[in-house]
């Protein structure tokens, strides 16, 4: 941390070291570890619907899968484990 004086009010102002943060165009870092490759999200109260098709064999072979997320999504690192839902808005748009 730095220490910074005003003079105007002569109080002592401490300014901390930024962590690295997720702007536009940007990566998004883990603050914990310094992670920028490897990252996993979970949903909460979700549903999977599969349909399948029963072969000759009497096997199945799945032909769609539809899933509706009725809960909170919260992303994580994968190298740590901090919770980074804070990014999770950014990172959903960066999925192609």
């Amino acid at each position: 941390m730095k220490e910074k004086t005003t003079d105007s009010k002569r109080r002592k102002v401490f300014i901390s070291n930024p962590r690295r943060i997720a702007t536009a165009g940007a990566r998004i870092v883990c603050p914990e570890c310094g992670n920028d490759q490897e990252f996993f999200e979970v949903a909460q109260e979700v549903t999977i619907t599969t349909k399948y098709i029963q072969n000759p064999d009497g096997s199945f072979t799945p032909t769609s899968d539809e899933s509706t997320i009725l809960g909170e999504i919260n992303l994580y690192c994968g190298e740590c484990y901090a919770d980074l839902s804070q990014y999770y808005q950014r990172f959903s748009k960066m999925i192609f």
